[in-house]
């Protein structure tokens, strides 16, 4: 069985009679010139040549009230990040096991997690928020 069968089959499985005679040499009915595989290669070349206008560049607002809680989604998956690295690490005895070495060291990487997400340019600030926009295609 060809791939062209196959396609007519498909099309007239789903009710689509224009395409189902198109492909069964039913040039008359369709209303074209073509048979299926003549329209399967026009289709062919136009997803080939890309779309017709070129997509407008995304940009994000950095001073946007929405990008600044995505850099505090990216600050909060970044702590997490280091408290799961900071568990596999043996203890030194270099900070205080009590209640204030526990905060004084949450607080610290609280601090570098902010400084990461500042300076290192890690993107998911600018990825959520080009999701949220609706920029993202």
């Amino acid at each position: 069985m060809s791939i062209e069968s196959l396609g007519y089959m498909h099309y007239e499985r789903a009710g689509i009679e224009s395409l189902a005679r198109l492909g069964n040499g039913h040039e008359d009915d369709a209303g074209s010139g073509g048979g299926f595989a003549e329209v399967l290669e026009k289709a062919q070349k136009e997803v080939a040549s890309g779309p017709k206008a070129a997509p407008s560049k995304p940009v994000v607002d950095k001073t946007d009230k929405l990008y600044e809680q995505c850099e505090a989604l990216e600050t909060f998956l970044i702590k997490n990040l280091l408290n799961s690295m900071r568990s596999t690490v043996q203890k030194t005895g270099l900070v205080d096991e009590g209640f204030a070495g526990k905060m004084y060291e949450d607080m610290l990487y609280d601090a570098y997690a902010e400084d990461f997400t500042k300076q290192a340019d890690f993107g998911l600030a600018a990825l959520a928020y080009l999701e949220l926009t609706g920029q993202r295609s």
